[in-house]
């Protein structure tokens, strides 16, 4: 059997692994137009504030490691062209030239995603720079030693880490998004109101409800001006973190895609035509919450979706079990995680749901420090079933989303939540756990 595996990120690896895991004696190509796998590009903001052990630790995997499992890697190989219905590709070596017809039992699509580019004048400019891949985090961080001011366009996570990190090393930040808020799609204003005024406490500037107009060179070319419809800011650098689009124009026309081009596949990472799987950004992915497909870029997603593929090549026997969406951030001295459906994400895909909000300390206050966790949860009035959860404070409540996640998956209501079986110890928590006593409130309303 020969398999093409088009793309080489998360999707591309795992999908990779867990092909040759199940049928070692297969023919496995790979392409892949750059010249790494593997890059945790989530690590690039760290990376700029000097929290990075060793850059090159940012890569899980490499070609050796995959031609090891008995993959063929093809390194800046380009696929020019696909014909999906025949199997055809026709790829470029981008170092020879050379271009060369390719016909395969079974493709593989794991082209990732791309940075949104908002069409605006000077983006193509030197000093607006994208945050992607590893090309892209070399030049930020070189940018990070000789700046002495960006503008950051885009208050999603990538964007606020960047702002905080570029801020930590001394670097005069402006953070432009045309939200009303930071970190709008991830916590609703419960949370992003204390987030922002911890922005403000730490010297970023914030450029809420504005949209960018335009770039223009600045002091022939020593610097850029970012003019929006409400103001203008001057800074050496821009750099655009306006979220991630599927990168699947090959395969327009050719398979069922929703509107953004996210390629549809079912549990099984199969798409509308036989013998074509898909996975990770390039792909949608059940989202549980409201059980439909969506477009949810994160790399866990892309690494399970790429671990349950392999099962299913000959026949589906494996089910990918859908995702919550569930993330996490640090910026500055406040930790945030969330899962599933904020109020504001449930508005965009027409749910209605109830939401409550404790503050509570993690601990007892007999101890010697504790910290207030602010809580939300969403669910639904009817159902009464869990639908999401949001929680903020100076204590690492990480987990507390994962905690929440597994309910959303089991389908777990608010009153199951708030006589889970959570322990307790006053180093950890309080007789009833935080998580538990927003559950507890809820059901109580």
């Amino acid at each position: 059997m020969r398999v093409a595996v088009i793309g080489c990120t998360h999707a591309g690896v795992f999908s990779t692994q867990s092909i040759l895991g199940e049928h070692p004696d297969w023919e496995v190509n790979v392409y892949e137009r750059n010249t790494t796998v593997s890059f945790l590009s989530c690590g690039i903001a760290l990376w700029v504030g000097d929290h990075v052990s060793d850059p090159q630790k940012m890569f899980y995997s490499s070609p050796q490691a995959l031609e090891q499992l008995g993959a063929h890697v093809f390194m800046q190989h380009d696929v020019l062209s696909a014909n999906l219905a025949t199997k055809t590709l026709e790829v470029k070596d981008l170092v020879s030239g050379e271009v060369t017809t390719e016909v395969f039992d079974k493709i593989v699509v794991t082209t990732g995603s791309k940075p949104v580019v908002p069409p605006i004048p000077g983006v193509e400019l030197d000093r607006v720079l994208l945050c992607k891949n590893w090309d892209d985090g070399q030049r930020i961080k070189e940018t990070a030693a000789n700046a002495e001011s960006v503008v950051v366009v885009g208050a999603g996570y990538i964007g606020a880490e960047l702002a905080e990190q570029f801020n930590s090393i001394g670097v005069k930040v402006t953070l432009i998004d045309a939200l009303p808020r930071v970190l709008a799609n991830n916590f609703d204003a419960d949370v992003t109101d204390r987030v922002e005024q911890s922005f403000e406490n730490h010297g970023v500037a914030l450029a809420l409800g504005q949209k960018v107009l335009k770039i223009d060179d600045r002091d022939n070319g020593s610097g850029v001006t970012v003019e929006t419809d409400t103001d203008s800011f001057d800074a050496d650098y821009v750099i655009l973190a306006a979220g991630f689009a599927p990168r699947t124009d090959l395969f327009t026309g050719q398979v069922d895609m929703l509107g953004n081009g996210a390629i549809v596949v079912d549990d099984y990472l199969r798409t509308s035509v036989p013998d074509v799987f898909a996975a990770g950004d390039s792909a949608t992915v059940t989202y549980n919450p409201t059980g439909k497909p969506d477009y949810i870029p994160l790399a866990t997603n892309a690494v399970r979706q790429g671990l349950v593929l392999g099962h299913n090549m000959v026949e589906p026997k494996l089910k990918h079990p859908g995702t919550q969406s569930s993330s996490a951030v640090q910026l500055f001295e406040l930790s945030m995680a969330s899962t599933g459906l904020s109020i504001a994400s449930a508005q965009r895909r027409g749910v209605q749901l109830e939401t409550t909000t404790l503050v509570q300390d993690y601990r007892p206050d007999f101890m010697l420090t504790t910290t207030p966790v602010t809580c939300v949860l969403t669910w639904d009035k009817e159902t009464r079933l869990v639908k999401g959860a949001q929680f903020l404070a100076k204590h690492d409540i990480s987990q507390a989303a994962n905690v929440v996640s597994l309910a959303i998956a089991n389908k777990m209501t608010i009153d199951d939540l708030s006589l889970a079986d959570f322990l307790f110890q006053p180093n950890f928590d309080q007789p009833v756990n935080y998580v538990a006593a927003v559950a507890l409130q809820a059901s109580a309303q």
